[in-house]
């Protein structure tokens, strides 16, 4: 485990960053937009805010102690609702929580691992809805710096193909939100 998600309050404070800088990007959604392409291939702005929604439900979930494991609804989310769900989710982890691995799918996870991956998933999502938007703003370079190790924690070579692209070769003098991005298969 990392230093970051080695801790729930790191985990947390990560995830705070997170939701903070996909709230600006949340900001650039318009309905003549949802059609619109994202970095992800055959997905479209509307499914991923429907994505992020559904994220956000089994994240805020899993401060319970259970994730159940649901087929993705089809419907689109609304900016309104992922920004109440994002308030949730960060209030859910916030307050007392027990320490032990919570169940997902009827495999344990460490409390702070998931959360530092609800925060990678969160910034990413965020960094593709403002890509699609034209309205996008970097990622941070110091919750960028966090993240990298998040998703080389969580990013197996089984994902590559199913949830991510393959990783993407950098320069050596890439931003700390280059790597991040090019290491979940963005460009």
């Amino acid at each position: 485990m990392t230093a970051v998600t080695g801790t729930l309050d790191g985990s947390v404070e990560l995830l705070d960053r997170a939701l903070a800088y996909t709230r600006f990007q949340l900001a650039g959604v318009r309905d003549e937009l949802l059609g619109r392409p994202t970095p992800c291939a055959g997905w479209n702005l509307e499914r991923l805010l429907a994505h992020m929604e559904d994220a956000l439900d089994a994240f805020t979930e899993a401060a319970g102690g259970t994730v159940e494991v649901y087929a993705a609804a089809g419907a689109a989310g609304q900016v309104a609702t992922l920004q109440d769900k994002a308030c949730s989710l960060l209030g859910a982890w916030s307050g007392p929580t027990d320490h032990g691995p919570v169940l997902v799918g009827g495999r344990e996870l460490a409390r702070g691992l998931l959360v530092a991956t609800a925060a990678l998933e969160i910034t990413v999502h965020g960094w593709d809805v403002g890509q699609s938007t034209g309205t996008g703003r970097p990622i941070p370079p110091e919750l960028a710096t966090a993240l990298l190790p998040v998703a080389q924690e969580v990013v197996a070579p089984a994902d590559r193909r199913m949830r991510f692209a393959p990783a993407r070769p950098v320069p050596a003098d890439a931003s700390p939100a280059d790597r991040l991005l090019a290491y979940v298969g963005r460009s």
